[in-house]
């Protein structure tokens, strides 16, 4: 077994290890829970592993900076890691197992021969079409890290709304046993949603960033008050974004349960936006639930 032992959490480093320490847990009836991370860890991270605590018996946390979902031009190189402080907070948190492979155990055959898992709806839109080729490295190393750990829940955040959606769908497809659970959107006390790369912006961006969220607000406020031109409401929330230094990479209204572009009469709505900053590209999502008369408005 390549166990390091902290205080009260394992780390292993390879799949077999983590293996043969939940297979004997699992013997002994106890339920796993999983968060799948790529360090930099946050309140939002640590929010997620509170959650898996309330779900399972067991909290498994990886930590994996996959490289098969950067893009060109992308910030593999430079994305933060900082393993030591995450350790130190996954243990005080209560973690059971850290699992931190490197590239070479979850890609054996190298990324290029890499086997791929691609899910043919949801992808190819939104971040998809900013990221191409994004959500095929998500979905195949979810798949596998899945797959090795064989967790009976899973926690992913809201925040991240595409993603989670195309991982449900996955799951669904390829029957792999396990509970996939949404966790509510952590935000810093002015409302920006917490990010490992809002280490990225400047301390002016920084100041502003809330921006997105204070726009896709104004967006569910204008359709809970009946407002169903959804185009010009797009347009209008980009403008917000403009105005107020950044970027807009999308303003998207769509169905909540498929993501399709949100019809007159939906329910479940959810408002996705991405902007970019001088050194970082960010996304946040607000979602509203319309009572039958107020879609039909």
């Amino acid at each position: 077994m390549d166990a390091m032992v902290t205080d009260n959490m394992k780390i292993f480093h390879t799949i077999a290890g983590v293996r043969e320490v939940l297979r004997e847990r699992r013997r002994q009836g106890q339920s796993v829970a999983f968060v799948p991370t790529m360090g930099n860890l946050h309140e939002g991270h640590l929010q997620l592993v509170r959650l898996a605590r309330e779900h399972a018996e067991v909290v498994v946390v990886s930590i994996f900076v996959n490289p098969l979902q950067f893009g060109l031009n992308e910030d593999w190189e430079q994305y933060p890691r900082t393993f030591e402080d995450d350790a130190r907070k996954l243990e005080e948190e209560g973690c059971d197992f850290l699992f931190s492979p490197d590239e070479g155990e979850i890609y054996p055959n190298g990324m290029a021969d890499q086997t791929r898992v691609v899910v043919p709806t949801m992808t190819d839109i939104l971040c998809g079409a900013s990221r191409p080729g994004h959500f095929e490295g998500v979905t195949t190393v979810v798949s596998k890290l899945l797959h090795i750990v064989q967790p009976d829940k899973a926690i992913f955040g809201v925040k991240d709304f595409q993603q989670l959606a195309v991982i449900r769908r996955m799951v669904e497809d390829l029957c792999i046993p396990v509970d996939i659970i949404g966790a509510d959107i952590a935000r810093a006390s002015d409302g920006l949603a917490l990010s490992s790369r809002n280490s990225y912006l400047s301390e002016d961006e920084r100041a502003r960033a809330v921006i997105l969220y204070q726009a896709l607000c104004w967006c569910r406020d204008e359709i809970t008050q009946g407002d169903r031109d959804f185009t010009a409401l797009e347009a209008a929330t980009g403008e917000k974004l403009e105005k107020g230094g950044f970027t807009t990479d999308y303003v998207s209204i769509r169905n909540a349960r498929n993501l399709e572009p949100a019809a007159h009469d939906d329910r479940e709505i959810a408002i996705l936006g991405a902007m970019y900053a001088s050194g970082a590209r960010l996304i946040d999502n607000v979602t509203l639930s319309l009572t039958p008369t107020e879609a039909e408005d």
